[in-house]
């Protein structure tokens, strides 16, 4: 099936509250115009580089989201341009995320990624961190940045109950903290091998990139 036909199929399939995120991450330009002639505007991408290579390349109106880890020293990069950050797992990285959107004079929305998995090779906030940041006055002080909500990713893993279990704690711990704060409304959950778990347990933003543009060579 075309990169076209897939996303329609995919864009059919999906409840419409929840968005997709199609990643790009080292697919060429001509490649990502396919999905963007669909009509699709959201794209993600891994690595700053090459979000900063697609941006230059490809048409202006599309959102871009950095779905990979971020290192301080590269914020400074993608904050004239960038979208959403779903990998914010530091109040470290907050802060020059914000410092950084400061110069642009413009507010940047990130999710706070936070660790459900049971592999040591994933980054995040355990729960606690992740209140403990929010409480904090350095946080309050930010006027450069908005949290928007969460991100996390599951155990890659074909046990289905621990997917399944992973997502809702996150969901739970999502519940809870848009008890306190309105601006929480994103749930970044799902990807191409999971994606359908995640919806059911409640994400309302999936990445998804070798549904769409196969696996990568």
């Amino acid at each position: 099936m075309s990169v076209y036909d897939t996303i329609k199929k995919l864009k059919s399939e999906i409840p419409l509250h929840v968005k997709l995120v199609v990643v790009t991450k080292t697919h060429p330009a001509e490649k990502i115009l396919n999905a963007y002639n669909t009509g699709h505007k959201i794209f993600g991408e891994n690595r700053v580089q090459e979000l900063i290579i697609k941006y230059e390349q490809l048409p202006k109106d599309i959102e871009w989201h950095l779905i990979g880890h971020l290192q301080t020293n590269k914020v400074k990069q993608i904050a004239p341009f960038v979208s959403l950050i779903h990998s914010v797992d530091s109040l470290k990285l907050l802060k020059e995320i914000n410092k950084c959107a400061e110069k642009e004079k413009r507010v940047i929305d990130c999710l706070l990624q936070i660790y459900v998995a049971k592999e040591e090779t994933k980054f995040g906030l355990s729960f606690e961190e992740a209140e403990g940041l929010l409480a904090s006055e350095e946080f309050k002080q930010m006027k450069n940045i908005c949290v928007v909500g969460l991100m996390g990713m599951a155990t890659l893993t074909d046990n289905e109950t621990q997917i399944k279990n992973e997502f809702r704690s996150l969901k739970t711990f999502y519940d809870k903290l848009q008890t306190t704060s309105s601006k929480l409304l994103t749930l970044s959950m799902g990807m191409s091998s999971d994606y359908k778990i995640a919806i059911e347990e409640g994400s309302n933003l999936i990445r998804i990139g070798s549904l769409v543009f196969g696996e990568r060579h």
